[in-house]
């Protein structure tokens, strides 16, 4: 951990994308235990600050660290196996593989078949709807049963920091409600998470706090509870 107790600490970090400034000083932290939450507009910098920290982006100044650990030079193959796993915006399943050897391609930086095989089956409870499509390919699923699949591969590799980039987008209300169920879930199975998500309304219900980024800037930081009956917040963000 880092000297003020944060998981992951992100410090002062600006990131170019050309000639554009997409991140500009942001600086944010995930304490162990916690969902944390990023959000504002599209364009903001929510899913550059993500890839930024799982190393798909370069960031031009600023520092990362995890559990006290620089991560700034650390290659993006190796960030899972520091423990951190991204569900990207997308889903991004391998569309030609099978259910299961999508989850077995979560699992590639492992090297335990007994454990990989008893989380396994601990995706397929979470998930039962993907135990009985276990021998699909992932590119005839449905959108929310993908989702699940993302979610499912990432957590293959063991995470203690989880990052989400619009779980809930495309779904329909009763698939993003069983969406949201599962990441509460997820979290008091002890895994930390890093939330990006349109529904703001539905982020900070399940956050303990929340970072409000707007184009490339944190504008605003507070307990999720605040910002849920912040002003600025609401009619920004929560559509009142």
């Amino acid at each position: 951990m880092s000297e003020n107790g944060a998981m992951l600490s992100v410090r002062g970090l600006h990131c170019h994308y050309g000639a554009i400034h997409a991140l500009q000083d942001v600086s944010l932290e995930v304490r162990q235990g916690e969902i944390v939450t990023l959000i504002g507009a599209n364009g903001a910098g929510k899913t550059t600050t993500l890839h930024c920290i799982v190393r798909l982006l370069a960031a031009t100044a600023g520092s990362l660290s995890f559990e006290g650990n620089p991560l700034n030079d650390v290659p993006a193959e190796q960030i899972v196996a520091r423990g951190i796993a991204l569900v990207p915006e997308g889903r991004k399943i391998f569309p030609r593989l099978t259910v299961q050897e999508n989850l077995e391609m979560g699992a590639f930086v492992r090297n335990d078949p007994a454990g990989e095989a008893e989380d396994r089956a601990k995706m397929f409870a979470l998930f039962p709807r993907l135990a009985e499509r276990r021998k699909q390919a992932g590119g005839t699923l449905s959108g929310g049963e993908q989702q699940m699949l993302a979610i499912a591969r990432a957590l293959m590799s063991r995470p203690k920091l989880l990052l989400m980039d619009e779980p809930s987008l495309g779904l329909s209300p009763i698939l993003v409600d069983q969406i949201f169920a599962t990441i509460t879930e997820i979290n008091k199975s002890g895994v930390s998470l890093l939330l990006v998500e349109q529904n703001a309304h539905l982020a900070l219900q399940i956050a303990s706090r929340g970072y409000v980024l707007e184009t490339g800037r944190v504008v605003l930081e507070d307990s999720a509870k605040a910002l849920l009956s912040n002003e600025q917040v609401r009619k920004a963000y929560l559509g009142e």
